[in-house]
């Protein structure tokens, strides 16, 4: 079952340096330049240039490398750390036009030591193409180093949570600033004797948990990120680590080692990187290549425990190991009983789970997967394609299909546009057992520049949850920028009403509607926006599905996170679809899950890995009545969203 992959695979397994990171669309007529970090034309300074006759040739001390065409989803997977390792093949040699088609990609090492991915749009007597550059201006600013975290390469889950913590024999990855030399080209490990060193780019890492000092093993430095790999003598507790970068040390920073906190591995927004391991070529899943009930996956990512193996934390093996850590699989809220396997991989600190998907399992784009080791430590909840004759996913809930998301995701900005009109009862500000009525409406047009497409938006397929722990990253964050689309009016059952422009924030609109505005049986609604200088007239009608009632909201006032939590109710309009949806905060930590049913159900229990891993503290749950997500589209968008809710909310205690 256990296969032999490309390196592409443990580059999806890295995050890739985020500070500053520059993704922008260019296009370059005959003879002009371009600056790869600055955006600069101007041939001083110019990492590439264009020619009719020659194609991209390259400035000074500039080298590239053709990979070709590989699919907008697999472009959009590239990390900083995957681009080096084509890099190894650089050179100076231009790129011919007959080799830059539309859909070919490329990349470069600028004569600032930045790297470089891009991928044709367009290509004739000019080029275009999309591109990102990672850490465009990360110069590191000089000074001591600092550490902002230290987290778990794969799941990112911030302390504060019972999820949090790195465990011996894993990835980590050290965020802060001024850690590296800024110049230095991305390295990723030893190539020739592939082995990790424990000084890279004059960035030295210490790790004191009980007495013990290790160094582990880096695979890339950059000034704001580090990955390494931490020794699997780290002994578990609660220690300090530093960073010593050209004759300076950082100040500790505390590090929490545990005896596992696994991490799945993620890309384009939150899609797992998982293999199929059923057929010969071990292809990654993705929303074109789904994943089918009683097929293989293998599933990438770290934090299993240790290795009794410690030579692979720092050495290339070839073959994988066993490591005896309790593992429990869920997918789509069905266990896994099939495990093959639970171990290392052939790569340092880089682990694998092998199991059958389940059958039972929900239809969709975005099925939760969730690894729970030792018991009651809970991974991250990254979602897989899932349908039962594989090939392209489709999502019934939000109305997407597999090849939609992988436009989407092929594009580096993104115009989306969103509706919707809800009902909601609850306590008002400041009422003490008094629930008041919210009746309102929203639109919101905007572009996003710098991050994945992810459909998900955080959201699940009908049948499973998803989990959100709020962290700062430490990365790069992606451009906002809001679209006019004119002036919109909602027009009901009981009438028409004017969206309000958001003071100060364009492209958002909403509406506070009148108590006789939503009839108690539901309704049409239909947005109309007259077209302005981003986005051009059209309309979306959603559907007001009729209230139902939550029959045991006593239940969701005290909950215990170790049992999870069953609702039930009764009314509801047939074919919509039910949201269940808890949040808690406790210094500084906030988490929140939410959870789809078919309504026809009448009853859904949230698991208790779901419940389990927020925070202890107060907070609310909420359960609302959906009808299906609407499309809808619009000149200057490149998708749109529509829906309508009616939901009660109830304070609850998270014990």
């Amino acid at each position: 079952m256990i296969r032999s992959i490309s390196a592409a695979i443990l580059a999806l397994s890295l995050a890739g340096a985020a500070l500053a990171d520059v993704t922008a669309t260019a296009t370059m007529s005959d003879t002009t330049f371009l600056n790869l970090s600055t955006g600069s034309t101007n041939i001083n300074g110019a990492d590439i240039g264009w020619r009719a006759s020659t194609g991209i040739f390259y400035q000074t001390n500039a080298k590239g490398f053709n990979v070709g065409s590989i699919g907008s989803t697999a472009y959009a997977a590239l990390t900083q750390a995957t681009l080096s390792q084509f890099l190894a093949g650089a050179n100076v040699t231009p790129i011919p036009p007959s080799s830059l088609a539309v859909g070919d990609v490329f990349v470069v090492q600028g004569n600032s030591g930045n790297v470089t991915k891009a991928m044709v749009t367009a290509s004739s007597s000019s080029i275009s193409f999309q591109y990102t550059t990672y850490g465009a201006s990360g110069s590191g600013g000089g000074g001591a180093p600092t550490i902002t975290n230290v987290q778990n390469n794969s799941s990112t889950i911030p302390d504060g949570f019972s999820n949090s913590g790195v465990s011996p024999s894993s990835l980590i990855v050290i965020h802060g600033s001024n850690m590296a030399d800024p110049n230095a080209p991305l390295v990723l490990w030893d190539v020739t004797n592939k082995a990790l060193q424990t000084t890279q780019n004059g960035a030295t890492i210490n790790v004191i948990v009980n007495g013990t000092t290790v160094h582990p093993g880096i695979y890339y430095t950059s000034p704001a990120q580090i990955a390494a790999v931490l020794p699997a003598n780290t002994p578990v507790g609660i220690g300090t680590i530093s960073v010593t970068y050209s004759g300076q040390t950082s100040a500790t920073t505390p590090i929490k080692v545990v005896a596992s906190a696994f991490g799945i591995n993620n890309y384009s927004g939150n899609t797992a990187v998982a293999q199929d391991s059923t057929s010969s070529t071990g292809a990654l899943y993705t929303p074109t290549n789904s994943a089918k009930p009683g097929g293989f996956a293998t599933v990438w990512g770290t934090g299993l425990g240790k290795n009794p193996d410690s030579t692979t934390d720092t050495t290339y093996t070839t073959s994988v190991s066993t490591i005896n850590t309790q593992t429990d699989i869920y997918v789509g809220g069905v266990k896994a009983t099939d495990v093959r396997f639970v171990g290392a991989s052939v790569y340092p600190g880089v682990q694998i789970v092998v199991f059958a998907i389940p059958p039972g399992v929900p239809n969709g784009c975005f099925v939760p997967v969730v690894i729970v080791t030792g018991g009651n430590v809970v991974s991250n909840f990254p979602t897989l394609p899932i349908m039962n004759a594989g090939g392209v996913c489709s999502d019934s809930l939000f109305g997407i299909n597999g090849t939609q998301i992988s436009t989407l995701t092929g594009q580096s900005t993104v115009k989306s546009g969103s509706v919707f009109v809800g009902q909601l009862v609850g306590p008002g500000p400041g009422a003490v057992g008094a629930n008041i009525t919210t009746n309102f409406a929203s639109a919101n047009f905007s572009s996003v520049t710098g991050a994945s497409y992810s459909s998900s938006g955080g959201a699940a397929s009908i049948g499973s949850c998803i989990v959100t722990q709020v962290f700062s990253s430490g990365g790069a964050l992606p451009t906002v920028t809001g679209l006019d689309a004119g002036s919109v009016n909602l027009t009901g059952p009981a009438g028409t009403y004017p969206l309000q422009t958001t003071t100060g924030v364009k492209g958002s609109y909403f509406a506070a509607l009148p108590g006789d505005a939503i009839p108690a049986n539901g309704g049409a609604f239909t947005f109309k926006w007259t077209g302005g200088a981003d986005v051009g007239a059209s309309s979306a009608t959603v559907n007001l599905p009729t209230l139902l009632t939550w029959t045991n909201q006593p239940a969701a006032a005290s909950i215990d996170r170790t049992q999870g939590l069953t609702v039930t109710w009764t009314g509801g309009a047939s074919g919509s679809y039910v949201i269940i949806a808890g949040n808690s905060s406790t210094n500084g930590a906030s988490g929140s899950y939410t959870c789809f049913a078919p309504q026809s159900a009448l009853t859904f229990t949230v698991p208790s890995y779901v419940t389990l891993v927020l925070p202890a503290g107060n907070g609310t749950t909420t359960v609302e009545n959906l009808a299906s997500y609407t499309a809808f589209s619009a000149p200057g968008l490149d998708s749109g969203l529509g829906f309508g809710f009616t939901g009660t909310t109830i304070a609850s205690s998270y014990k």
